[in-house]
């Protein structure tokens, strides 16, 4: 798959974010985000911002790759400033775009130096525990797993319809969306089945 759809491919790098213990970059992330969402102003996001920005240069992240996985949260982030503007006004809007952009840029990072298999490995020993309680860790594992690997997936899906309607001309939204769907529905239905005759899913 064109690499330009992946989000946060993992480079293996000798950063000290590539050294770090996955527990601690994940943790990190999460409290990251939690004060992104938490602290609410145009001086701090921009601050956030930059704390994201020196993350990527500390971990060494291939430009390119880095811009090519961003493109997709970065169209999000400004569909959603333009609803803040509209809404609250262009200082509501700027906050809004440079906290999902900051958001986006570190979950890059910790996806670009942590191999999606280790980050697996430490969520199961991390719910383990929960298992008495009703809680299959191998199949919460697989189901995040499956979620990672379907969106790349499902950016492709998105790019190819996309560029099969303009190659016909077409340029109505449902020209666009309803083929997407349809082939988004279809590779569900295939992962399941698959799935299914593995003996996976079944009680």
């Amino acid at each position: 798959m064109n690499p330009s759809y992946l989000f946060g491919v993992y480079q293996p790098g000798t950063s000290p974010l590539h050294r770090a213990w996955i527990g601690a970059k994940v943790g990190g992330l999460a409290a990251f985000s939690l004060s992104v969402v938490l602290v609410r102003s145009v001086e701090a996001a921009f601050v956030f911002l930059a704390i994201a920005v020196l993350a990527a240069a500390v971990a060494r992240i291939d430009l390119g790759l880095l811009l090519r996985s961003l493109r997709p949260a970065l169209v999000a982030a400004v569909i959603f400033a333009g609803i803040q503007w509209l809404l609250y006004g262009p200082a509501k809007a700027t906050e809004t775009l440079v906290d999902l952009v900051a958001l986006a840029l570190a979950a890059i990072v910790v996806s670009s130096t942590s191999p999606v298999n280790a980050m697996l490995d430490s969520f199961i020993r991390w719910i383990t525990p929960l298992r008495h309680v009703g809680v299959d860790p191998e199949r919460v594992a697989l189901t995040i797993g499956l979620a990672i690997q379907a969106l790349p997936g499902t950016v492709a899906l998105a790019v190819e319809t996309r560029d099969a309607a303009r190659a016909r001309g077409v340029r109505h939204p449902r020209a666009f969306l309803t083929p997407f769907v349809i082939r988004v529905v279809a590779r569900a239905q295939e992962t399941g089945d698959a799935l299914h005759a593995r003996g996976i899913g079944d009680d």
